[in-house]
């Protein structure tokens, strides 16, 4: 958020959880990243990827040409995330966290 990490979100077997950074809730001024998406410091957990965040995902054409060109599934909505949301317009930008 605004270059600085807000959280993680991970898709798991039962579907997606997303956390707030401690380290994020304890700075100055945190924004939430979404509406839906309030500060706090448990886990939020969905069957469905969050509608934030799926919301990020390019529709109609633009959606094509990523398909096209990473070879991804329509339906891997967190691979669609990581492919096409690493630069976003607004504040948000998804990183894969390779540790």
């Amino acid at each position: 958020m605004y270059n600085d990490l807000a959280g993680f979100l991970a898709e798991t077997t039962e579907g997606y959880t997303f956390i707030y950074y401690p380290g994020y809730l304890a700075g100055s001024a945190p924004k939430p990243v979404s509406l839906t998406l309030p500060l706090q410091d448990k886990p939020f957990i969905s069957r469905d990827l969050f509608s934030f965040f799926d919301g990020l995902i390019p529709e109609g054409w633009l959606l094509d040409i990523a398909e096209k060109n990473w070879k991804l599934n329509a339906r891997d909505r967190m691979g669609l995330l990581l492919a096409c949301c690493r630069d976003c317009i607004g504040a948000v930008s998804i990183v894969e966290d390779k540790s």
